[in-house]
């Protein structure tokens, strides 16, 4: 027996030892997944996270990963649970999974998970999710914005035996290559995730070595429950009470002339949080409904950074047992089968801004204004002059909302998501595309006391042949709101300039083709403002306008002042 085994009381120092080797192990696991990665969307756009389990399905411990990713594996890990008893698991087994209607998120969205052994005896899951560059479907890329339903978003994935004992099921790798369109990239990138949960594996095996299984298990109780009392705490200093807020999709990408409501009604009693969507829009006819774990990873991710801003609360699946949802069948979050759902990242973004700002109404000094809230994708698709295909990616975002005490930040990840955007020298060799602009957008930005951040001005030029292009954006019609009299954020826009010189506006999200010689401008939203316009100092705005941040036009217009005045 390890000497530490079978303690009656557990040394809060080795317990903290124990708590940051497991975080060190979730992030060797996201390095080690990033690395072995074949695709942009992974090396450069870091589009997968890394997580350990308990055996109940709790998270012990997150990479510094995906917020999406992190949460939504949590009803993967418990199905798998459910469906597989680890009494029948054996050492070297990995499982597979993606199928949004069985507890994933979107078909591109594939889970690897390992169970780990310490002699002979399971102690915990090793699990891995990737967003795939291609899963088949309609379009490259595999999130077509104008999908009716889920089975033309690409191959489903039930959950899966990937290796049993070691030994790859190469049954359903050969279905998967068939149903893809960069089948060594996809397949190179799933062997990636099964290193990184091999990592996991090996490194929390070498740990139970240490300590031993039975003082881990009473580790892994203790801070779970440090993690929930610490929680609910912090739940407990915001103002009990129900706080509501509504916000808009800008259209469902089928129906593109009508408004997506999203409404939250946040409950705070007793260090608990029920956040309530009736108000919510029934389920869309396009792809941008969102399946309950969805909306599950905003709520927990909202409640982590309201609740524990300095980082003092261990990130475990103990912070998320005060969260609970209501969430309305047959409504945008929690869509029945078969409605399509790979474009719900938009949805998932939206939920957490309202979520935010529900809870902004108890705690105005902690909670910004709300940001653009948009991630951008575009998914280029085709076949070189070689004759060899292609399926690349770019990430897009605008800017955060501005603070009580400061302004927004620029051209930023914000809430749920937490992605790179693609360099272009990695775009420009994956595909034949020209980056001819990438600068920040003037003007942008939500004016206020303090100015939120601003948006991004970007232009692609197609160099050769024809391509398939995919663009998801969000904010083009449905500003990010101000707060405290700031006011909106602006919009974004998308235009392709053909080569003929004409102009074709995109109405938010849409499947395009393009040709050699057209460009593809992309201005994405600003951030809300914060406060009143007219109590931002002057040397402030002058700073704005010499960073070439705000035009001497609009800061006239926002902030009252003469022209001369800010020249």
């Amino acid at each position: 027996m390890n000497r530490t085994e079978g303690r009656a009381g557990l040394d809060p120092v080795t317990v903290e030892v124990i708590r940051n080797k497991l975080d060190g192990i979730a992030n060797e696991m996201e390095l080690t997944l990033v690395q072995s990665a074949f695709s942009t969307i992974v090396k450069e756009g870091l589009d997968a996270s890394a997580s350990l389990f308990t055996l109940k399905g709790e998270t012990l411990a997150q990479a510094i990963a995906i917020p999406i990713h992190l949460v939504t594996l949590l009803p993967i890990v418990r199905h798998l649970l459910d469906q597989k008893p680890v009494a029948e698991m054996k050492e070297g087994d990995a499982f597979v999974m993606n199928d949004p209607y069985l507890g994933g998120t979107h078909l591109p969205d594939i889970a690897v998970m390992m169970p780990v052994f310490h002699e002979g005896r399971p102690i915990a899951i090793s699990a891995t999710m990737t967003h795939h560059q291609d899963v088949g479907g309609m379009t490259p890329g595999s999130t077509p914005t104008n999908a009716t339903e889920i089975f033309q978003e690409g191959l489903r994935i039930p959950l899966l035996t990937l290796m049993r004992e070691g030994r790859l099921n190469e049954t359903f790798l050969a279905i998967l290559r068939g149903n893809v369109r960069i089948p060594d990239t996809v397949t190179g990138d799933l062997m990636a995730e099964t290193s990184a949960c091999s990592i996991g594996a090996r490194r929390l095996q070498e740990v139970a070595a240490t300590y031993g299984a039975n003082f881990l298990a009473s580790v892994f109780d203790e801070l779970l429950g440090r993690s929930e009392k610490m929680t609910r705490e912090a739940l407990r200093r915001i103002p009990e009470g129900a706080y509501s807020y509504t916000d808009y999709l800008d259209n469902d990408g089928v129906d593109l002339d009508r408004k997506v409501p999203i409404r939250v009604t946040a409950r705070i009693a007793d260090g608990a949080v029920e956040f309530d969507f009736k108000g919510t829009s029934p389920q869309v006819r396009g792809p941008f409904n969102c399946v309950p774990s969805g909306s599950l990873a905003a709520a927990c991710f909202a409640v982590r950074a309201v609740t524990d801003p300095e980082e003092l609360i261990p990130n475990n699946g103990g912070c998320f047992r005060p969260v609970s949802l209501k969430l309305p069948p047959g409504s945008i979050v929690n869509p029945r089968e078969p409605a399509p759902v790979g474009c719900r990242t938009s949805t998932i973004k939206r939920v957490t801004s309202v979520i935010l700002g529900a809870l902004r109404k108890g705690m105005p000094e902690r909670v910004p204004a709300d940001p653009a809230g948009e991630e951008v994708i575009l998914h280029f698709g085709g076949r070189r002059a070689d004759g060899g295909g292609f399926v690349t990616s770019q990430i897009l975002i605008g800017g955060s909302g501005a603070a009580r005490e400061a302004d927004g930040v620029d051209v930023i990840e914000t809430d749920a998501t937490n992605c790179m955007n693609i360099p272009a020298e990695a775009l420009e060799l994956e595909a034949p595309i020209r980056v001819h602009r990438a600068s920040l957008a003037p003007d942008s930005g939500g004016p206020g006391e303090h100015r939120g951040g601003l948006g991004a001005w970007l232009e692609y030029e197609i160099l050769d042949g024809e391509m398939t292009a995919t663009y998801r954006g969000e904010r083009h019609f449905c500003q990010a709101a101000g707060a405290e009299r700031g006011e909106a954020g602006g919009r974004a826009s998308a235009e392709i300039v053909r080569g003929d010189g004409s102009v074709h506006a995109i109405p938010s999200k849409e499947v395009v083709r393009m040709q050699a010689g057209d460009r593809l401008i992309v201005r994405t939203a600003g951030g809300g403002g914060f406060g009143e316009p007219s109590k931002r100092p002057h040397d402030r705005i002058r700073a704005d306008i010499e960073n070439g941040k705000v035009t001497a036009e609009a800061a006239a217009r926002a902030y009252g002042l003469p022209l001369r005045s800010v020249e």
